[in-house]
């Protein structure tokens, strides 16, 4: 899914070359296309033929590389001024529960982001930006978190903690470490929206802890704009949140109305409490602001709040399903 001219923040800076990793996931094909758009020179990390072809297809260039060999990583880093990590491996939705399917997400996260941090600092690349999420704060109620606010540290955090410490190596070696902790994704590329967008048009919609309690959430397009900014931020750390947080509540309804449904159904409620820690990063009240990149950057959401965001992110589903149909 491409973003377009319309939807990336300006950039005044000169030209950089950028190295992507995780540039084919939900939100890796957004901000390779927004780095494009802005004017900068992109290598992506891919591991099969197909997609080297999606990414080349954007406008950038395909590396074939192993995310966890260091060796590999130095060669191909050279010449970079930046690296971008968006490297994942989240569970799908029917796997959320499961500590084993979790094991790969940690290995990325982990292992793949202190080797990546290795090779940038024996390449001498500046700046390196790493892929965080909101949801590792702590449950604050209707409080508005800022950055100043101690993330937690509960089992599924830890390695999103780790890969946030390996960018700030680059920040006490000189260069510039940025982290972006961003809300829950909304848009089409993110398998969980998509199923989200499905359940409304039958009238069921999700609603995890407390209806009360607070989501920050963030469009994909947005998110991408965000890491095009951040190559103009000093070394930190930067919530990357739209305006308007929801109540748990507001958010499933704003969804329903995007796909024009009434909810009959809203689960399962304070029944997710129940799963402990596999679901903390979804069952807090998380209400989280994101003044410090607006101040830092210039940067500002073109989606405001979910409404926004989910009206969006059904007119485009529906886009999609009509030219399904038309081949």
């Amino acid at each position: 899914m491409r973003a377009s001219a319309a939807d990336v923040q300006s950039n005044h800076t000169p030209a950089r070359k950028v190295f992507v990793t995780g540039s084919t996931g939900a939100i890796g094909r957004y901000v390779v296309a927004a780095l494009v758009d802005s004017g900068h020179e992109v290598t992506a990390l891919v591991r099969t033929a197909e997609k080297s072809a999606a990414v080349r297809a954007q406008g950038a260039t395909p590396i074939a590389a192993s995310l966890f060999d260091r060796d590999e990583l130095t060669v191909g880093l050279a010449g970079h001024d930046v690296v971008v990590n968006l490297a994942s491996a989240l569970p799908s939705t029917r796997q959320f529960l499961s500590d084993r399917a979790w094991r790969r997400n940690e290995h990325a996260r982990i292992d793949g982001s202190t080797t990546l941090v290795d090779a940038a600092l024996a390449a001498g690349v500046g700046t390196f930006i790493q892929e965080s999420v909101a949801m590792i704060y702590p449950d604050k109620g209707a409080d508005w978190i800022t950055e100043d606010v101690p993330a937690d540290r509960y089992p599924r955090a830890i390695c999103s903690r780790v890969a946030e410490d390996n960018a700030h190596r680059i920040t006490a070696a000189g260069g510039t470490g940025i982290v972006l902790r961003f809300g829950v994704f909304c848009g089409i590329g993110a398998t969980h929206s998509e199923e989200m967008l499905t359940a409304a048009r039958r009238h069921i919609v999700s609603v995890l802890g407390d209806a009360d309690g607070y989501v920050s959430t963030i469009h994909l397009t947005d998110a991408a704009a965000a890491v095009v900014a951040a190559l103009t931020a000093p070394a930190g750390t930067y919530n990357i949140v739209d305006d308007e947080p929801l109540t748990k509540r507001d958010y499933a309804t704003a969804l329903a109305a995007a796909v024009g449904k009434r909810p009959w159904l809203r689960v399962p409620g304070r029944a997710a409490l129940l799963a402990g820690h596999r679901v903390t990063s979804l069952t807090r009240s998380l209400r989280v602001s994101n003044h410090r990149f607006r101040t830092a950057t210039g940067w500002a959401p073109h989606y405001p709040s979910a409404r926004e965001a989910w009206r969006a992110t059904a007119a485009a589903a529906g886009a999609c399903r009509h030219r399904a149909t038309q081949v």
